[in-house]
C-alpha cells in the first residue's frame, strides 16, 4: 500500500523498532505540517492509507473529496479531528485502537512535571538564574495540600500514585460512573462540583475529548477556585470553554495555569493572549511525546495498517465500509 505519515515533525518513527511493521509498504513521512487543505491533497494524491500523528492534522470532508485512491486512515485513540460520516461516504475505512492495555505514562509524567513546574515556579525561577537576578519568589510545597483528579481514567490515577508519594491529598470528581468506581475503590469523591473546585489547591483535567464533554469545564467552575490554585490541563484544551481560561486567569482565579493543550494548535504566535500571560505555564503538546510511548502508539497504527492489507481489518471505526 502506498502510506503516508503526517506530521512527523522531528522524523522519529523511522528511528523506532516499530517502524519495521510498515516493511514491504511504499511508506511516505511528512516531517512538516500542512494546514492548506489544497496543498495538502495534492501531497497525498496517491494515498492509498493515511497515518495520522494524533490530532495535528484535521481530516474534513474537503480534503477528502479530494483524495480518490485513499481506503484507508489508520490512528490511535479518539477522533475528534476525522469526519467520520465524510470517510463513510467517501468509502474510507476508519481504524483507530482506543482499547489499548496499559498507562499513558508520559503523559501522567508530565501531569507532575508541570504541577511541580507551577508550585515551585520553576521556569520563572529559571528565567530568573539565567539573566543574572538569582531568586525571584518563594514556592510552595506540595506535601499537606489537594489535588483535585477530574476523570476517573488509567492516566488520572497513575498521577494519583505519584501525588499520594509526595504527600499530597487526592480528591475526585468524574462523570457520575467515574464517582461510583472511585467510591468503590474506597478513594475521596468530592461531596459536589461545587466543592471540587473550591476545595483543591491544584485542579488536574483528564477526561476525553467528546461531545459530552466539550467545554465542560466553565467559566463559573474556575470562579470557584482559590486565587492560589493551579489548573493543570494535559488533555485537551476545548474541555474547558472556549475564552474561560483567559478570562480566568486576568480575574485571578485560578492563580495560575499550567497546560499543554491549546484551542489551536500547533500555537506559533508569541503574542498570543493565553499564550502570553505571566499567570501561564505552557508546553507545546508534549505530553504523549517521548520515543516509549511513539513506538507503543504506532506499533498499534502499523498493525492496523497490515491487518487492512491482509483484508482483516481491526479496530474499525466505521465498519459498514469494509462490509461493501
Amino acid at each position: 500500500m502506498k502510506v503516508h505519515i503526517l506530521d512527523d515533525w522531528f522524523n522519529t518513527l523511522r528511528e523506532l523498532p516499530c517502524f519495521s511493521l510498515l516493511k514491504g509498504h511504499d511508506v511516505t513521512v511528512w516531517t512538516d505540517h500542512e494546514s492548506d487543505e489544497a496543498a495538502l491533497s495534492a501531497r497525498l494524491a496517491a494515498a492509498e492509507c493515511i497515518v495520522l500523528f494524533r490530532e495535528r492534522t484535521a481530516v474534513t470532508r474537503g480534503l477528502l473529496e479530494r483524495l480518490p485512491n485513499l481506503r484507508l486512515i489508520s490512528q490511535r485513540g479518539a477522533w475528534p479531528h476525522v469526519d467520520v460520516d465524510a470517510c463513510t461516504d467517501s468509502g474510507v475505512l476508519l481504524c483507530s485502537n482506543t482499547g489499548a492495555d496499559g498507562v499513558n505514562y508520559a503523559a501522567a509524567e508530565l501531569t507532575f512535571a508541570l504541577i511541580l513546574a507551577a508550585m515551585r515556579q520553576l521556569p520563572q525561577q529559571m528565567a530568573s538564574a539565567k539573566a543574572g537576578r538569582w531568586q525571584m519568589g518563594v514556592g510552595r510545597t506540595l506535601r499537606g495540600r489537594t489535588l483535585g483528579l477530574y476523570g476517573y481514567g488509567r492516566i488520572a490515577r497513575a498521577v494519583a500514585d505519584y501525588a499520594r508519594a509526595f504527600g499530597m491529598d487526592v480528591l475526585w470528581w468524574a462523570s457520575e460512573e467515574g464517582r461510583a468506581r472511585a467510591s468503590a475503590a474506597g478513594l475521596h469523591v468530592a461531596q459536589s462540583r461545587a466543592a471540587f473546585f473550591e476545595q483543591c489547591d491544584v485542579v488536574s483535567l483528564h477526561l476525553r475529548l467528546t461531545s459530552g464533554t466539550r467545554g465542560i469545564v466553565t467559566g463559573e467552575d474556575l470562579g470557584r477556585m482559590s486565587p492560589r490554585s493551579v489548573l493543570v490541563n494535559t488533555s485537551r484544551a476545548a474541555l474547558i470553554t472556549p475564552g474561560a481560561l483567559l478570562a480566568a486567569l486576568k480575574a485571578g482565579r485560578p492563580g495560575m495555569a499550567a497546560v499543554d493543550v491549546f484551542e489551536s494548535e500547533p500555537l506559533t504566535d508569541a503574542n498570543d493572549a493565553l499564550l502570553s500571560h505571566p499567570k501561564l505555564i505552557a508546553t507545546p503538546h508534549i505530553g504523549f511525546v517521548t520515543e516509549d510511548e511513539f513506538d507503543k502508539q504506532f506499533a498499534d497504527i502499523f498493525e492496523q495498517v497490515n491487518a487492512y492489507s491482509a483484508g482483516v481489518p481491526i479496530h474499525m471505526v466505521n465498519p459498514s465500509v469494509f462490509a461493501r
